[in-house]
């Protein structure tokens, strides 16, 4: 008889924002009448570039001839997409990444999700409290945490991010062999300074540690804080970056990211970077042409004008609502170096039940922050993806209730 995965089991009921959606469409079908503005989810609104969409219809044209047609392309992704990556993203600030050190891949979710195959089970993982979510269910399912019981995981190390700290947590006593970075973070909003980023990289080789670093927001960041790990001295031989393109260049519905793995980073001997290539070649066929052409052209003098006036969309929808609800006596952070606002539930109420408050009162759509782990209870997630018409009115019917 077939088994399933008892780690299945473990996980507390569903994944978040599939549980958000499950209470929004019942809200929806119960109230037909009602117009709901949508900041929960962190999907993008806004049309992915012309620059771009033109650099994918050529590339549709060319799938249609003989001569220029493309089969299965390269496990690692197509060279022109990863050499614009290394030169970009990486040589521009200084850092030295090889192209064989470059991944290209259906986004960072997929990758910090599955770099876990390359761990054994048994080792410790920590992460920051409150986190992005698929961090510890994608470990859970490995057999990595233990048992869930009262709202955390016993064999977790939860690193915690707080007022108190600027929701930047510092390295634990504890030891851990895989850590999960995300700055600037999702979901607080707030990036972490170039020596921040130096503590947790002397804490990964005093420990022997790796560090899964997940930038996925580094093009939000305004305040001068590092857009790579791989700025930090020594971080090639701890660290593996993962980016994507879903928030920078609207990629959400089109599916791009990449990994980086330096072939400095060994453990027991074993290339990391050998092992991911290995993985990719058995579990993958890679993204598409069309779509990694589309990729490319993000890099190019217009794709990086549009793209970048995208973001200055999203950033100043961002500061409305800052703006906004920090005038309504809200605590507000984040919304500077990313497009996400954590904001404390006014009367230290639970955040599902400000969730279900915003939702039927105000009709707004949140994020409870318990559901990024127990380091979120007190607090609401609000992104600055929807409509600059739509933020203010969030904004306005937030005020209105409170």
């Amino acid at each position: 008889m077939a088994t399933i995965n008892p780690n299945f089991a473990k996980l507390p009921g569903n994944y978040l924002f599939a549980d958000i959606a499950r209470q929004v469409e019942e809200y929806a079908a119960a109230h037909p009448g009602d117009e709901l503005i949508r900041l929960g989810i962190g999907d993008v609104t806004r049309p992915i570039a012309p620059a771009v969409t033109a650099a994918m219809h050529a590339a549709v044209d060319e799938m249609a001839q003989a001569a220029s047609f493309h089969g299965y392309g390269p496990y690692e992704g197509y060279e022109f997409l990863r050499r614009a990556i290394q030169r970009y993203d990486y040589a521009a600030r200084g850092v030295e990444i090889g192209l064989d050190e470059i991944f290209v891949s259906d986004g960072a979710k997929s990758d910090t999700a599955n770099l876990g195959e390359l761990f054994g089970s048994d080792n410790v993982v920590a992460v920051c409290d409150p986190v992005y979510p698929v961090y510890v269910d994608s470990n859970a399912l490995a057999g990595r945490l233990g048992e869930y019981a009262g709202g955390t995981w016993e064999r977790l190390v939860y690193v915690p991010c707080t007022a108190d700290n600027g929701f930047v947590a510092e390295p634990p006593r504890e030891h851990a062999d895989m850590v999960y970075l995300c700055f600037p973070n999702n979901p607080t909003g707030v990036a972490a300074t170039r020596e921040q980023l130096a503590g947790w990289v002397a804490y990964a080789r005093a420990h022997d540690a790796v560090i899964v670093y997940d930038s996925a927001y580094e093009a939000y960041i305004s305040s001068g804080a590092p857009h790579s790990i791989f700025e930090i001295d020594g971080a090639a031989e701890c660290a593996i970056e993962c980016r994507s393109f879903s928030k920078t260049a609207g990629f959400t519905g089109t599916r791009l990211g990449y990994t980086v793995i330096p072939k400095a980073l060994k453990r027991g001997g074993t290339s990391l970077n050998e092992l991911w290539r290995r993985r990719a070649a058995t579990k993958s066929n890679g993204v598409a042409y069309v779509v990694q052409r589309g990729g490319a052209a993000v890099y190019t003098p217009e794709g990086c004008e549009q793209t970048q006036a995208t973001i200055a969309y999203y950033m100043n929808n961002a500061r409305v609502i800052r703006e906004g609800l920090q005038a309504a006596g809200l605590a507000v952070y984040g919304g500077v170096d990313a497009p996400y606002l954590w904001v404390a539930v006014p009367g230290a109420a639970p955040s599902w039940e400000f969730f279900r408050t915003l939702l039927h009162e105000a009709k707004v759509v949140t994020t409870p922050g318990v559901g990024f782990g127990p380091g979120g209870e007190g607090y609401i997630r609000l992104t600055a993806f929807g409509t600059a018409e739509a933020t203010a009115e969030a904004v306005e019917r937030i005020r209105a209730i409170l």
